[in-house]
């Protein structure tokens, strides 16, 4: 094998083991550049010694091509205090691979040469930092927006066991002033007013355990039933649901759905306490996953009230998505309609 290949093989096969291992590559793609580096450089520096030599130039620009991949993919996926000596050490071996074959009629010919390589190299880490600056900032957007979301659920938590514990508040006073007489039926009316405290315990006690457990895995629509059973067991508005089966809907548009449903069960519980009933249907309408609810409260006014997390922050998620939300009066009560996309 001629010396002039040796560095064209480095740098390919560093190359192809990189592609090759995905995620243990990627670990080890600073040693892999380093190593490949160093070859290109040993052979440059052969050349430059014993004078240029023409006729095998096509194996220095691939060599030198494959080094500017190897530099992006490691800007791309690297850690900085490993990816910096090696990008540096790479950079070095790719920007000066024409003193090889061409030997320059003054040291600035030979600095103009190696800077116009250089623009590659430079390139290739540019578009390499910048993916990698996009994969950090959606990571740090999901993260962000699942902290949130817990944040939402824990407000939530009061609307949902605020009705038990005055409920069991209320009993018990009621158990105080009828336990005072010492008749039969005195007795049995704090007997029972005992039972129905323990009975709103044991439903605020359940609240907590499934808003803890929605707190740890993200809610979806196959929460809706238990939402929808709860809500309707902790005050005089029914839930009536509907859930398209057949959906197939992506985990991020599930779990928006699912919080628009409790913000406006919530909103309906705070504002609309005389609705008897909710309505709330999910569904497939034109590609598009349709989330409605409406219910017969009256149509007054329903803010959230909580800065920023109620319905203007949920209408700008369903914007960002590439969706809507409007919510407005209707007759006899107040509606919501979402459509949030099914393609992810």
């Amino acid at each position: 094998m001629n010396i002039g290949s040796f560095g064209m093989v480095a740098a390919v096969a560093a190359l192809a083991w990189v592609v090759g291992r995905r995620e243990r590559g990627r670990a080890h793609l600073p040693a892999a550049v380093s190593l490949a580096a160093v070859v290109s450089l040993v052979v440059t520096l052969s050349f430059v010694s014993a004078g240029p030599r023409r006729g095998e130039d096509l194996w220095g620009l691939v060599e030198s091509l494959t080094l500017i991949a190897l530099l992006g993919l490691m800007a791309r996926w690297s850690p900085v205090r490993q990816a910096v000596p090696a990008g540096v050490l790479g950079g070095v071996a790719a920007s000066t691979w024409l003193l090889r074959y061409v030997m320059p009629a003054s040291p600035l010919e030979g600095i103009g040469m190696c800077a116009f390589w250089a623009l590659g190299v430079l390139a290739a880490v540019g578009v390499g930092g910048y993916l990698r600056s996009l994969d950090t900032r959606r990571v740090r957007a999901v993260r962000d927006e699942r902290a949130a979301q817990r944040l939402r659920l824990a407000r939530d938590l009061h609307d949902f066991v605020a009705h038990d514990v005055s409920e069991m508040v209320a009993q018990a006073q009621a158990g105080q002033v009828v336990g005072v007489g010492d008749s039969v039926g005195s007795r049995a009316q704090a007997l029972a007013a005992l039972q129905r405290i323990e009975q709103a315990g044991l439903r605020a006690m359940a609240t907590l355990d499934r808003t803890v457990l929605e707190l740890h895995a993200g809610p979806g629509l196959e929460g809706l039933a238990e939402l929808a059973a709860r809500f309707s067991s902790a005050g005089p508005a029914r839930v009536e649901l509907s859930v398209d089966e057949r959906l197939d809907v992506p985990e991020e548009t599930a779990a928006l759905a699912y919080r628009i449903v409790v913000e406006a069960l919530t909103n309906v519980r705070r504002h609309a306490p005389e609705a008897t009933l909710v309505e709330v249907a999910v569904r497939d309408e034109g590609g598009m996953l349709e989330v409605s609810v409406d219910d017969d409260g009256g149509g007054g006014t329903r803010e959230s009230g909580r800065g920023g997390f109620g319905l203007p922050s949920l209408t700008a998620q369903a914007e960002s998505m590439g969706g809507r939300l409007r919510a407005s009066p209707a007759e006899g009560g107040w509606t919501l309609v979402a459509r949030l996309p099914l393609a992810p």
